[in-house]
């Protein structure tokens, strides 16, 4: 693992720089940060987006560009565009019935609007979360080169790995070699076989050569450098790691900084252990994952905090008037999870990487839109308890915070990576590969670091 010595890298002023990620939440929140570094450093930078963000955009004083010619399927409202989205209801089959119509379908689409955009604004390079399909038409078409960015976990496939996208975790023993070699041909060929189809077509339509790489791979490929968000110890080995993939550290929210009063609740001081609690905004179920935390810790010494992210907060707060249990919409995390001794949430990228940069040991529930991949690694790091599923039991969440409480091995895993984490500057790193692609004076030095010891 590697880290670096403090200098500025110096990217010329005025360099034009579009940004652009598939519209939820969960893709464009950890690229504000990144954008608004290069803004302040003299960078003319533009985004394009669903509508949904724009005023998010205004507040950032981003230029917006929004989608003209592609449709937008913005998170929050994914069962309106498609409501037959519904009929499927494995995990498979709903993110092969994402990957088609949510992301593969909508390049084409988003090549015609950034064709359009580039005649107003001739951008030098363009970023990306690493599941914004115009990736390769912008790359190979209007050579223009781009960075991708991995907002959830790396997905490139290895010789080393099991196939992406399962919530599968690697074994190093012969035959569980083996069986890894095989499920990888299954999924090409079977799990995943329509949208690997699909996502050729689309690009051989445009002339576009997808090097017999699989859905997961092209865009990585495709990108002149893949930058992803985490670092080594919270991702598994490869021995084939692609040589245009780089670690940046952990990508958050760009955030002013407060002038007024932190949040502070005096009952804080008047239990044993707190527990933090959220579904993330996308996931509006409250009975998967809150209701149940709940019912779990009701008259304990937990002190439980919920965020609900605006999803009937008023009712739990009826239903569950407890003086242990605190129910808001929303509350800065940075300023909660200090106080924190157990983070449960369904397993959103975002907020993993801030529960450890806070040394949070958590439990995570959650399978689709990705999740069962970040949890999968929550477990196999031992960082928490991955519980498998997206409804949890009463008698699984009480007691997996109990072996939590007993066990200070997730703990002391968790201070080890977090300790990794501070070894990285995200945003003079990514200027530093900014530079790298539009020219610029190089001042930047790389030292040899260990990788966090993980206590078993």
């Amino acid at each position: 693992m590697y880290s670096f010595k403090n200098e500025l890298s110096s990217i010329p002023t005025g360099t034009k720089i579009l940004f652009a990620c598939f519209p939820a939440d969960g893709h464009f929140n950890p690229l504000t940060g990144l954008a608004m570094y290069l803004k302040e450093r003299g960078c003319d930078v533009r985004w394009y987006t669903s509508d949904h963000y724009a005023q998010k955009l205004k507040r950032l004083g981003i230029f917006h560009y929004g989608f003209d010619k592609a449709l937008d399927t913005n998170a929050s409202k994914i069962e309106e565009v498609f409501p037959e989205r519904e009929q499927h209801t494995s995990q498979v089959k709903k993110l092969v019935f994402d990957m088609i119509h949510a992301f593969i379908l909508r390049g084409p689409e988003y090549y015609e609007d950034i064709k359009d955009i580039k005649k107003d604004f001739d951008f030098d390079l363009m970023v990306a979360d690493i599941a914004f399909t115009g990736i390769p038409f912008v790359k190979e078409k209007l050579k223009v080169p781009v960075i991708s960015v991995g907002v959830f976990p790396l997905t490139e496939t290895s010789k080393d790995l099991p196939p992406a996208g399962l919530g599968l975790t690697p074994s190093n023993s012969f035959f569980g070699r083996r069986k890894q070699d095989v499920l990888r041909f299954i999924a090409d060929n079977f799990l995943f076989a329509r949208p690997n189809k699909v996502m050729n077509d689309v690009l051989a339509a445009y002339g576009i050569d997808s090097e017999g790489l699989n859905l997961f791979d092209i865009n990585i490929k495709k990108s002149n450098l893949f930058l992803q968000s985490g670092t080594p110890g919270f991702e598994y080995k490869r021995s084939d790691l692609g040589k245009n993939i780089r670690y940046i550290g952990a990508l958050l929210p760009y955030a002013k900084k407060k002038l007024n009063t932190l949040w502070y609740d005096e009952r804080l001081r008047r239990f044993e252990k707190v527990v933090l609690v959220t579904q993330g905004t996308v996931e509006k179920d409250i009975n998967k994952l809150i209701v149940p935390t709940l019912e779990a810790f009701k008259n304990s010494k937990y002190l439980v905090i919920v965020t609900t992210g605006g999803s009937q907060t008023k009712e739990l707060r009826e239903l569950y008037p407890d003086l242990n249990f605190i129910i808001e919409d929303f509350i800065p995390f940075e300023e909660i999870m200090p106080y924190a001794d157990i983070y449960i949430s369904n397993g959103g990228y975002g907020g993993v990487l801030l529960g450890i940069q806070h040394q949070l040991p958590m439990i995570v529930a959650g399978v689709h839109e990705g999740k069962n991949e970040i949890c999968a690694r929550i477990g196999y790091f031992k960082l928490g308890i991955n519980l498998k599923t997206e409804k949890p039991t009463i008698d699984q969440l009480r007691e997996s915070a109990r072996e939590i409480i007993a066990n200070n091995m997730y703990t002391e895993n968790v201070k080890n990576l977090a300790g990794e984490f501070r070894q990285y500057d995200p945003n003079e790193l990514f200027a530093q590969y900014v530079t790298e692609l539009v020219g610029g004076k190089k001042v930047f030095t790389w030292t040899r670091q260990t990788e966090p010891e993980l206590v078993y």
